[in-house]
């Protein structure tokens, strides 16, 4: 309720308590300042107490490989080979345990986001941050999706302009150079996302680029129609995949076997399997759909009309998109069959 004073009295009273309200905050500011200089000097301790225990644990490694090769001969006593092998595991266990430390304790930025961001701290340093953003990055790659669903089916089926398909191409560009600084960030805080995807959002960048720059023609009118089914039928797997892979994370992260940095990422997934197995027909499909884009685009190259330098690396970009999508689902539904295999057959 605001303040509404009816005499001078009453704001000289208004203003005594304003003034105590100010001491109190400047205090409380203070001892913030205080504690946050508190707080950085514990991340630089903490940060090169790790760096000096992990220095010394790959040299205590070093030594232990190095006496077995050179004293092969030398027998040990089962107590201490039993030794020597549970401080190998303490070891590997010990490098765990410290990048679960780091995902808490800033840490210097990796090339792409020193080149964008510059040297500006992207650690977040509570899981709460990390939940939030890992969220507010899923509802902004849902939203997106559907925007490029609805402008692409414009482009293809209700107008057909260069200047609105440049524009659609814009958008490509700038959602997945955002997708890249996201995933970057995301990584930075735990996440663990396959490398194959974030350089396809790199390739996918470049790609949607190259779009962006080919020019009004005959070639691209050829290419036009074929290219904007593709995006839709690409938004359409990506919502379908958005609600299956984040029910799939929900019900592993229930009974405690999901990662709580886990992401819904474009491709097929190991943790998928936990639950029906439908989408992979829908994403071989949209694979082969790469294939048969990047082939038309060779085709196109060789017509003696072709003169632009995009068609050429249009089609090289959907055959490294083809080659990487379809050998690291091929890779993960392989792995997924081996393990299955392997697991004994009840009667």
């Amino acid at each position: 309720m605001l303040f509404s004073p009816t005499g001078v009295s009453e704001c000289f009273r208004e203003w005594g308590d304003l003034e105590k309200d100010y001491q109190q905050i400047q205090d409380t500011h203070r001892l913030y300042r205080v504690k946050l200089e508190e707080v950085t000097k514990l991340q630089n301790s903490c940060t090169s107490a790790i760096s000096r225990h992990r220095k010394k644990l790959k040299e205590l490694w070093a030594s232990l490989q190095q006496c077995k090769a050179k004293h092969p001969e030398q027998k040990l006593s089962p107590e201490e080979a039993d030794s020597v092998a549970d401080i190998e595991v303490a070891i590997a266990e010990r490098a765990v345990a410290f990048s679960e430390m780091e995902a808490f304790l800033p840490k210097k930025n990796g090339l792409y986001l020193t080149l964008v961001l510059g040297n500006v701290n992207v650690t977040l340093l509570n899981k709460q941050s990390k939940f939030a953003y890992k969220d507010e990055y899923e509802k902004f790659k849902l939203v997106l999706t559907v925007i490029v669903f609805l402008f692409s089916f414009t482009c293809r089926f209700l107008f057909s302009y260069r200047a609105l398909d440049a524009l659609f191409n814009f958008l490509l560009v700038w959602y997945y150079c955002t997708l890249t600084i996201r995933e970057s960030i995301l990584i930075n805080n735990g996440s663990r996302i396959r490398g194959w995807w974030v350089f396809h959002h790199y390739v996918s960048t470049f790609l949607s680029g190259v779009m962006l720059t080919w020019p009004e023609g005959t070639l691209y009118q050829m290419f036009r129609n074929q290219f904007l089914s593709y995006c839709l039928y690409q938004s359409f797997v990506q919502f379908l995949q958005y609600y299956y892979q984040s029910g799939c994370l929900y019900r592993l992260r229930a009974l405690g076997e999901g990662h709580n940095m886990d992401l819904t990422v474009e491709g097929f997934q190991s943790w998928m399997w936990r639950g029906l197995t439908f989408l992979l027909p829908f994403l071989f499909f949209g694979h082969f759909w790469q294939l048969y884009n990047g082939v038309t685009l060779f085709k196109m190259f060789q017509l003696p009309e072709c003169k632009e330098w995009q068609v050429a690396m249009c089609g090289c970009s959907y055959i490294t998109l083809f080659l990487g999508n379809f050998f690291t689902t091929l890779g993960v539904v392989y792995h997924k069959y081996m393990m299955n295999q392997d697991k004994p057959k009840s009667l």
